[in-house]
């Protein structure tokens, strides 16, 4: 990779986190007066859409996207992540957008925790330690034993274990499919789940908060395409440590959109877990 590819990479990176931020905060907006699974059931109807015009502009069409030697793993994959930005969402409305991402940022910790034993990857020590230390900042934001400890709490921790499973299973079918392949079935079998449940919550929506839905649509679009492009630029390895602008988006956005206070564990905590999860990611760099 050249260094103007990269630069161009981690660019694309810092713009995808900043839609991807917005995305959440329409998706709170939303989910605060409609039900969460109407809100992801519309939004899946335009994302399947897009998967399949990507998967039939390439060679062999849609037939050969879906192709696939290990169905039921890729269905279960699709499956796990549609309920996890259920769950995401959820924690959204209830946390708000600066708590929910502070904890979900442990993600790629419990993706290195849980990627010995899934993948039968080594994890060295300081790996481990850098996996202690996240914790130690998810304990710090969740304050358990001060004063009444909220179980909603826990919704971005299921929701980040939830993302991380995905994340390993996403790893594990890569050794037979193609990420063309992945990508179709993430789009098409969440689409069908989503529907097959939210529409039992159809709730009639205001013409404003259809202008918010079809945003919500349109940048969930973009914010994929950035990132395909992004990871065809740059290798993984050099712009995935500036995935966690994400959280500085959000929180902006919380604090300016939606009135949310940000707390000084939470503070102390997210850095922790930033830093803990930048560690991990550059021993990994260096084991590669």
């Amino acid at each position: 990779m050249t260094q103007d590819n990269t630069r161009l990479g981690i660019w694309l990176m810092v713009a995808t986190t900043f839609v991807f931020a917005m995305q959440d905060g329409i998706s709170r907006h939303l989910a605060g007066e409609y039900n969460v699974l109407m809100v992801v059931m519309i939004r899946y109807w335009f994302f399947a859409a897009f998967v399949m015009a990507i998967g039939a502009r390439q060679a062999g069409g849609i037939r050969q996207a879906a192709a696939t030697a290990q169905p039921l793993l890729q269905a279960f994959r699709a499956v796990l992540l549609v309920a996890e930005i259920c769950v995401a969402i959820w924690g959204f409305t209830i946390l708000g957008l600066v708590e929910s991402h502070a904890v979900f940022a442990c993600y790629p910790l419990l993706i290195a925790a849980l990627s010995g034993p899934v993948l039968g990857e080594r994890v060295g020590w300081r790996r481990w330690v850098a996996i202690g230390v996240g914790f130690i900042g998810i304990v710090i934001i969740l304050e358990p034993g001060f004063g009444v400890f909220q179980p909603a709490a826990i919704i971005p921790l299921v929701s980040a274990l939830m993302f991380a499973v995905y994340g390993l299973l996403t790893r594990f079918v890569a050794r037979k499919d193609s990420s063309a392949t992945s990508f179709f079935w993430t789009g098409t079998v969440g689409m069908v789940a989503m529907t097959a449940v939210g529409a039992w919550y159809w709730e009639p929506m205001s013409a404003p908060d259809w202008i918010w839905m079809v945003v919500l649509c349109l940048t969930g679009a973009l914010g994929h395409f950035l990132l395909i492009r992004c990871y065809e630029v740059a290798e993984a390895s050099s712009v995935q440590p500036f995935a966690y602008l994400q959280l500085v988006f959000a929180s902006v956005l919380g604090i300016v959109a939606f009135n949310e206070a940000i707390r000084l564990n939470v503070i102390l905590g997210a850095a922790l877990i930033v830093a803990a999860g930048l560690f991990t990611l550059w021993r990994e760099r260096q084991a590669a």
